[in-house]
């Protein structure tokens, strides 16, 4: 019985420790967005890599006659759209946590 107790403790501990917020999440949404941060945040790698190179590509060359607009735009869009898929992301990280920190 004990054990059980202590079991469901380090359980709760761990999945405290391990789990993502959506605050956080939308935190470097807002202010890093352009970058990809949430997406790494999110653990979808490479959909990040792809706003980062995005992101640097548009604003390098944004005094080029306005050619990285033709880079940003999309990214802005993207991350747009982002800002809906953020919670469903995080659900599905935090329960597949829980599935892995349950005793079968």
């Amino acid at each position: 019985m004990r054990n059980d107790h202590l079991d469901n403790i380090r359980s709760q501990m761990l999945y405290d420790a391990t789990r993502k917020s959506t605050g956080l999440a939308y935190v470097l949404w807002f202010f890093l967005g352009n970058f990809g941060a949430h997406r790494f945040y999110a653990d979808k790698t490479g959909s990040a890599i792809a706003q980062l190179v995005l992101g640097i590509v548009g604003w390098l060359t944004i005094w080029l006659f306005g050619l990285g607009l033709l880079f940003l735009v999309p990214l802005w869009i993207w991350v747009l759209i982002d800002a809906f898929l953020i919670p469903g992301w995080l659900q599905s990280h935090n329960l597949a946590l829980v599935d892995r920190l349950t005793p079968r």
